[in-house]
């Protein structure tokens, strides 16, 4: 069905993604006229491409507490908004084969352990046994949280744009903004293939493609693209049950549960910037190396499907979140360098504030585009 753009809104949020629809549904919720506007269809830019792990283990304390938030807003999605995700909290281990990382993890899980995350350092032996497919070649130890998981990214997108239409918000697909109108200074609402609508604030949530979405309004974000590549095996039986999300964090190499077989990804060091949507060969040898190391039994496994898909990536691998102090009007909620899909749920939370002027429950300030601007850059070390 094609939905007719309106002429005027509270809101405007650009992308329809985890981001862009858990904003519409939180904003719409608290009665704000919200228009989202995606140029193909919901969920398929990044947020179908996801791998679909959701934690709080990091470094930064801010996504800590934005991954726990979001976790809790998982385990309740199916009465709000209403939908099912197919959540498995069976956890998520983290290998380490280097002491320097065992001694960062080890400061990490003190700084969750105080925010009321259940993570903790374990032995070899505990993570051959939470994950007996792994060879425990060159392992010190690892980090674990038994309440994180994963759940199916594209569920919790259209689960919150359902929740966003009852609440009186428009979803227009297939439509594509062209420019953010400023007037006076401030944000006046944006113009699209299909007409403009008018409106006193605009919302950037379209991830990977941030950075032209600011510079329509004169607001630079420091997002770029990053391909990010996973296969999805043949189905395997024998897989042992509740077998939780598995990085191998020196080799980047990681694996859950998919369906009947797994999803493996690998992070390519080499990686260039830039659109690019096609799986390589380089890629697939990086792979294959890492499943004969770390998980050998995988190496007569199958290959069933796989894809590309973009991170969109900050110069310190965390998010921007804020407002563009000098565009009144224009909010941004990007640039998660591969954890904004399991962090929508609280920054849906914290946009909906930020707009109607109240205190978020976690304080994002940290966050904003600005810290660049000065020594304010904030590294986040969990990442892959």
């Amino acid at each position: 069905m094609t939905v007719e753009l309106p002429d005027r809104a509270d809101v405007v949020i650009v992308g329809g993604g985890a981001m862009g629809t858990s904003s519409a549904f939180h904003l719409a919720e608290a009665g704000v006229r919200v228009v989202v506007i995606e140029r193909d269809e919901i969920a398929s830019g990044s947020t179908s491409k996801a791998a679909g792990g959701v934690r709080a283990q990091f470094s930064d304390p801010v996504n800590i507490e934005l991954g726990a938030r979001s976790l809790a807003a998982f385990e309740n999605f199916a009465v709000r908004p209403g939908a099912e995700i197919d959540l498995r909290r069976h956890g998520y281990l983290f290998l380490l084969d280097d002491d320097a990382d065992l001694d960062a993890f080890t400061e990490s899980v003190r700084l969750q352990n105080s925010r009321g995350v259940p993570s903790r350092i374990i032995d070899v032996d505990e993570a051959a046994r939470l994950c007996p497919i792994v060879a425990r070649d060159g392992l010190v130890g690892g980090a674990y949280s038994p309440t994180d998981g994963h759940c199916t990214p594209e569920a919790v997108a259209q689960g919150y744009a359902a929740g966003a239409r009852r609440n009186g918000a428009a979803i227009v697909q297939h439509c594509t903004v062209s420019d953010v109108l400023v007037e006076g200074g401030a944000v006046a609402g944006v113009v699209t293939d299909r007409g403009t609508v008018h409106a006193p604030a605009v919302l950037c949530a379209a991830g990977a493609w941030s950075a032209a979405v600011g510079a329509m309004a004169g607001v630079e974000l420091p997002v770029v693209p990053k391909r990010r590549q996973v296969i999805v095996t043949e189905p395997m039986p024998e897989l042992p049950p509740n077998l939780p999300m598995t990085i191998d964090f020196g080799a980047t190499f990681y694996f859950h549960p998919e369906g009947d077989g797994l999803l493996i990804g690998l992070s390519d060091p080499d990686e260039s910037t830039g659109f690019h949507l096609e799986r390589t060969e380089r890629w697939m040898d990086l792979v294959a190396e890492a499943i004969a190391y770390r998980t050998p039994s995988l190496q007569s496994v199958g290959i069933r499907t796989g894809w590309a898909g973009l991170y969109e990536e900050t110069p310190d691998q965390n998010a921007l979140i804020g407002t563009a102090g000098d565009v009144p009007g224009f909010y941004y909620a990007t640039g998660f360098s591969g954890h904004g899909f399991l962090q929508s749920p609280a920054v849906g939370e914290v946009m909906r504030d930020l707009y109607l002027g109240r205190r978020p429950a976690i304080d994002v300030s940290g966050l904003a585009v600005s810290r660049f601007a000065g020594t304010g850059a904030r590294p986040e070390k969990n990442c892959v």
